[in-house]
């Protein structure tokens, strides 16, 4: 399989300039000590309040104008959906969006709002229904993670940090990232390790989904059933598998992939919100929770970057948390 090349990630970004944010790395005092330190590259800041809007509107700057015009599908759990719906207004493609009923409703709000005709399906229905869709409309097909052209849009995060950290005079030891579907983990991980080859990249879900640890422990890829992943609080990483593209990616350059637990995500999302004054969703969080509270289980190391994958979360449920 081919792998993605730095030259992927080069055109990806120069697709994203004045498109995306150039997300900072934000130093974090109140997490370090003698022995560590912790930068945060928040991409809550994105417009769409996730990372995906660098995959997504790479994908749609990628397509011929007359594939535009035929309008594109995607199934999403919120996160991709809102950041295509958003390139789709830009590029001028109709987008429809496939979500499951069990998408956070704020995520859904803002597919909608963004123009973008929304279907609700049961979770197992997602993928069959928007090959239906893009059989009987000629839509074009936009995966949410198992697509090079989304995964070098992501790789622009890992490209970023290297750019970012040499500036500074730090060399990051060890980068943490979330992986659900494999996207975006497959970019930065592509991305850092064919420029900072001695850097550690690690993989972070949730417990209750913990499918592409086993997949990469056990060399194969491994499907968890959605009664399982669907328990999670960090909805944005309910995939019951990684995409076949970025498992070979995470092969190749993801050194390891940790676990946190349905508390320390809690956790995390209300001392980011305390501490750095951010507002992150719990897939978003999980990243810094392996650094908070899983210190053991990561490679040793002075300079730690978390990447803080997505904001989308309804005020509701951030108030609860953040209350305790």
């Amino acid at each position: 399989m081919t792998l993605l090349s730095l030259a992927d990630i080069h055109a990806a970004a120069r697709r994203l300039d004045d498109v995306t944010v150039r997300t900072p790395l934000m130093p974090c005092p109140w997490a370090g000590d003698a022995a560590r330190s912790l930068l945060l590259k928040p991409e809550n800041l994105q417009v769409t309040g996730s990372f995906k809007l660098r995959g997504a509107y790479n994908r749609l700057a990628s397509l011929s104008a007359e594939e535009r015009r035929r309008g594109v599908v995607a199934q999403s759990s919120g996160n991709h959906g809102k950041a295509l719906a958003y390139a789709g207004r830009l590029l001028g493609a109709e987008v429809t969006v496939v979500v499951p009923g069990t998408a956070a409703q704020v995520k859904v709000d803002a597919i909608r709002h963004q123009g973008a005709t929304v279907r609700e399906v049961p979770a197992a229905e997602l993928a069959t229904t928007t090959r239906m869709l893009a059989e009987e409309y000629g839509y074009i097909v936009v995966p949410p993670f198992d697509d090079l052209g989304i995964i070098a849009g992501q790789g622009t995060v890992g490209s970023e940090i290297f750019e970012q950290t040499a500036r500074l005079g730090v060399v990051p030891d060890t980068v943490l990232v979330p992986v659900s579907g494999g996207g975006l983990i497959s970019g930065v991980a592509a991305a850092l390790k064919q420029l900072l080859p001695g850097v550690r990249v690690v993989g972070v879900e949730p417990e209750l989904a913990a499918d592409a640890r086993q997949s990469l422990h056990s060399g194969h890829r491994v499907s968890w059933p959605t009664r399982l992943t669907g328990r999670t609080i960090a909805d944005g990483m309910r995939s019951s598998s990684v995409g076949t593209i970025p498992f070979a990616h995470i092969q190749e350059y993801v050194d390891d992939i940790v676990t946190v637990s349905e508390d320390e995500i809690r956790d995390t999302v209300a001392v980011l919100a305390r501490e750095s004054h951010i507002v992150v969703e719990p897939s978003g969080a999980v990243a810094t929770a392996a650094y908070l509270h899983r210190g053991d289980d990561l490679p040793s190391g002075k300079v730690h970057v978390c990447v803080v994958s997505g904001g989308n979360i309804d005020s509701g449920l951030l108030a609860r948390i953040v209350a305790g």
